[in-house]
């Protein structure tokens, strides 16, 4: 007969305890009442693993460049206008935001009265000032049992030194942006955080009929990419709001000359934008970095269009974020996440926006994303609303929590 020693007894009462964990509820009755403290503990660590502090939100409390044109901005009304990062968002200036549509002079969006008027300058004396290098130790501090993060990519770098930028934009290529991006993992391991995703604006024209501006946003691309490998991050964000065409995508003619409707001007966006996700997505997948689009406006508004471009691109390394809120209708709020949901393993931005009022629950996307087979991590995205960006994101943290610990019903 076999032995069994002391060493595969402890193995296997680890393995079992990892189960209980992941919720097998049934363990529990076998369980001392010291193993099921355990198990609870594994369970709990489990689903914080699963948060990640977003500095979207929290950007009005970083230090800014003067005169960049960098702005800083809050977790809503005119601090959120400022720092925007799409055409419209966030605005609270008046009763009304035009949007991507207003802009244009198409329908004004009403929003709510109550929405957090907190200016930059008072989120900064309530909670202080900081950089990204502080933001390690500053989501520590501020969101409990939470150990990743995502980054944007506007925060990157030491705003009192020109020689680590090109223009207004981080560049990871230069000597002092590559000394920055190494005290950056060195804080890192001090304060035993992690850099989940990084929400990166700086690539451009990654849908662009100009082969040469193609080349060079997709050169960006890449140069970011190579630049965080040492920060160990998992996703990267490729597409800002103009990143795939114009921030409203074109729609087709009545006649396409064959007496049906066609979209003639969307073809030639697609077949740009894949074949730059093509190609970041092997340098990216070297580097095991996963390269994803966001449901970011223009091309990337309609769910379908991403599944299109991620099905052809056909690369591990190639994905969704999908973001809860950014989307054209309200329709797609939850619609739009479960068309995304089996093209996310990394990375979902959980987020409150008070553009969409009570239509927005944020618990019940979770849990569409959950049962469409997501495993990654949510990021604290809150927009805005009636509060600012640091109780806006700790009521997000609580709301997916929340979700977690009860996965279903998903409708």
């Amino acid at each position: 007969m076999d032995r069994i020693g002391p060493d595969t007894h402890q193995i296997d009462r680890r393995n079992f305890l990892r189960s209980a964990a992941a919720g097998l509820a049934a363990a529990g009755t076998v369980l001392t009442a010291r193993e099921n403290a355990i198990a609870q503990s594994l369970a709990e660590k489990a689903r914080f693993d699963r948060l990640a502090a977003c500095s979207y939100p929290l950007r009005s409390l970083f230090r800014t460049r003067q005169g960049a044109g960098r702005r800083g901005a809050g977790g809503g009304g005119r601090a959120a206008g400022a720092g925007s990062n799409a055409t419209g968002r966030g605005r609270g200036q008046g009763a009304t935001s035009g949007g991507p549509e207003g802009a244009r002079g198409g329908p004004v969006v009403t929003v709510p009265q109550d929405r957090d008027r907190t200016t930059a300058a008072e989120m900064k004396q309530r909670y202080g000032e900081i950089t990204a290098l502080d933001f390690p130790q500053w989501t520590r501090d501020n969101f409990p049992g939470v150990t990743k993060m995502d980054l944007r990519s506007a925060l990157f770098g030491d705003v009192s030194d020109e020689a680590m930028y090109r223009g207004t934009t981080f560049d990871p290529t230069t000597t002092a942006g590559k000394r920055w991006l190494d005290q950056l993992a060195n804080k890192l391991v001090v304060t035993g955080m992690r850099i989940q995703h990084v929400s990166n604006n700086a690539p451009t024209n990654l849908a662009d009929a100009d082969p040469s501006l193609r080349r060079v946003g997709v050169q960006i691309a890449k140069d970011w990419l190579a630049g965080c490998k040492a920060l160990g991050i998992v996703s990267m964000r490729m597409n800002s709001p103009q990143a795939l065409g114009p921030s409203i995508r074109p729609n087709a003619t009545p006649r396409g000359g064959d007496g049906y409707p066609r979209n003639f001007d969307l073809v030639p966006l697609l077949d740009a934008a894949i074949e730059s996700y093509t190609e970041m997505a092997d340098f990216g997948g070297n580097l095991g970095i996963k390269v994803t689009i966001e449901n970011h406006w223009g091309l990337a508004a309609d769910p379908m269009n991403i599944r299109i471009i991620l099905d052809a691109v056909n690369h591990p390394y190639c994905e969704a974020t999908p973001d809860f809120c950014n989307w054209e209708h309200e329709h797609m709020l939850f619609n739009g996440l479960k068309a995304l949901a089996p093209y996310a393993t990394a990375t979902s931005q959980a987020k409150y926006w008070d553009r969409w009022g009570d239509r927005n629950d944020v618990q019940r996307s979770v849990r569409i994303l959950l049962a469409g087979g997501f495993r990654g991590v949510f990021s604290l995205e809150y927009e805005a609303g009636p509060l600012n960006g640091v109780e806006g994101s700790k009521y997000l943290y609580k709301e997916v929590l929340a979700a977690l610990t009860t996965p279903t019903p998903a409708i």
